[in-house]
């Protein structure tokens, strides 16, 4: 749902993924901090919680704030302990 409680379904662009959360951008609708958006990644769905949503018009605009609900699944298909080895070796 949106700030409006309207359903929506929309495409966006994963920025930064942790263990904790997510950061989206390229969301077109205005969403407020506590709702909960259903993510889907293929056929992989989750919940998460909006924790902060840029204001429109300022550079964050379109860019949200996703925090992981403890009972959903992690649904990035990816190993983030390993990301941050080979990160960590430059």
């Amino acid at each position: 749902m949106d700030a409006n409680s309207l359903p929506f379904t929309q495409m966006a662009t994963v920025k930064n993924i942790s263990s904790n959360g997510v950061e989206i951008h390229g969301l077109m609708r205005q969403v407020l901090p506590g709702e909960l958006l259903d993510v889907q990644l293929g056929e992989d769905r989750a919940q998460y919680r909006v924790v902060w949503a840029g204001r429109m018009g300022s550079r964050k605009e379109g860019e949200i704030g996703l925090e992981s609900i403890e009972a959903e699944p992690f649904i990035w298909n990816l190993d983030l302990l390993r990301c941050s080895q080979v990160a960590a070796q430059g």
